[in-house]
């Protein structure tokens, strides 16, 4: 019942360690009458000790750490690569459907790995926002905001403050949306109705390539903005936000590249149950909106909502009736479109958020309801309208993309 396994793996995170008794590895590999192409890939488990009828480890099983990587960042992992030499595997799952196993992991994987691009953000925010207050230098362009010292803190400095927002929207906006991909993770796993279930899993499949695409492609965004924050002192060690920077660039690659997930929304998502996932979407932001639209207080949110949500829906229209007749347009939009739904999903989040800080404003004495609003206006005002460049940007075709020569490069 077990398999000899032969080869390498390269870019594993923690593939050597003594810091448990055991490290059990999920191999991909070919068995010898395997079908061409991933449909002829099998998963195996193969543990680093064999291990004894009494669950204790054994004999060293036959896989060894051949190189450790030095890398740009992420230097306290281990990124081994790993030979295999007649190392014993056990089958996972059935024979030549190993991809299909590996995806139960990895899109759970692919969210956690959105969730370090979040943290990284917030902990590049929280850190330029603490400089930013005590940093003095030069004075308010509207006058002097503090006469007893020699300079103003560069928080009063509206540019300082357009980095700071935009860290503070992104972060606030992804770790709502963050939550609620979560609860609809559970409610798959868990609900007693079928109808929940199926409505839950469909949305944790849409978004799941968004919240491993958008939150590590800003969270990389905003440590280099806040990295800004601190000027020259951001560029030396002492102070760790170079640190952040080096740190976050390599969510946006593994785990799948941001490019792949782009693609995986636009090619496999969309079309996916002849588009019921994106319908399902559709439908409740538009219930949102429709529940909420004439409420005074909320107009100046949802309305901006309303708005970007129709250019998503017309670029998704576009998208699906030019790719039927040149499939290049879906790798050139996918991209783009990925960050417009992103742009759009987070607003989403913005406007059920401002739903309840409307609410509770009034009885709130700490500030955080009123900064709650603050923040999402600008959300909806700075960051929300780059839906409509990415829109014109996507429907300008893959001509212009595909038109040159791969030799003139």
């Amino acid at each position: 019942g077990t398999y000899s396994i032969s080869g390498t793996k390269m870019f594993i995170s923690a593939g050597e360690h003594d810091l448990t008794e055991n490290i059990v590895h999920l191999v991909l590999a070919r068995l010898p009458d395997a079908p061409p192409g991933v449909k002829g890939i099998s998963m195996f488990l193969v543990p680093k000790y064999l291990v004894k009828d009494d669950g204790s480890p054994g004999q060293r099983n036959g896989v060894f750490c051949g190189a450790i990587e030095q890398k740009m960042g992420i230097k306290g992992s281990a990124t081994c690569v790993l030979n295999f030499d007649d190392a014993t595997g056990f089958l996972l799952g059935e024979k030549h459907r190993g991809l299909r196993t590996m995806f139960t992991m990895m899109n759970h994987e692919r969210v956690a790995v959105g969730l370090q691009g979040l943290a990284l953000g917030e902990i590049a925010y929280q850190s330029a926002a603490n400089y930013a207050r005590e940093r003095l230098q030069g004075r308010s362009l509207s006058g002097p905001k503090g006469d007893d010292k020699a300079a103003d803190p560069i928080i009063v400095h509206p540019d300082v403050r357009r980095m700071l927002l935009t860290a503070r929207a992104y972060n606030e906006g992804a770790r709502a949306l963050a939550a609620w991909v979560g609860l609809q993770i559970d409610l798959g796993h868990t609900h007693p109705d079928s109808d929940v279930r199926e409505e839950s899993n469909d949305l944790v499949a849409l978004l799941t390539p968004v919240v491993k695409a958008f939150f590590t492609d800003y969270g990389s965004e905003v440590c280099n903005l806040c990295l800004q924050v601190f000027g020259g002192h951001g560029y030396i060690r002492e102070w760790g936000m170079e640190q952040f920077v080096r740190d976050a660039r390599i969510a946006q690659i593994y785990e799948g590249a941001n490019g792949i997930q782009a693609l995986d929304l636009v090619g496999r998502k969309l079309p996916m149950h002849e588009g019921r996932l994106i319908r399902r979407y559709f439908e409740m932001i538009e219930d949102f909106v429709r529940d909420n639209e004439n409420r005074d207080e909320l107009r100046e949110f949802v309305i901006p909502l309303s708005e970007s949500l129709q250019t998503l829906k017309e670029v998704t229209d576009w998208l699906v009736r030019e790719s039927a007749a040149n499939p290049d347009e879906i790798g050139a939009a996918s991209n783009d479109y990925l960050r417009l739904m992103a742009l759009v999903s987070l607003a989403f989040m913005w406007a059920r958020m401002v739903k309840v800080a409307c609410d509770k404003a009034s009885d709130d004495t700490s500030g955080f309801y009123e900064a709650k609003l603050k923040t999402a206006r600008f959300y909806m005002k700075r960051l929300l309208p780059q839906t409509k460049t990415l829109s014109e940007t996507l429907m300008s075709g893959s001509e212009t993309l595909m038109a040159l020569e791969a030799e003139a490069f």
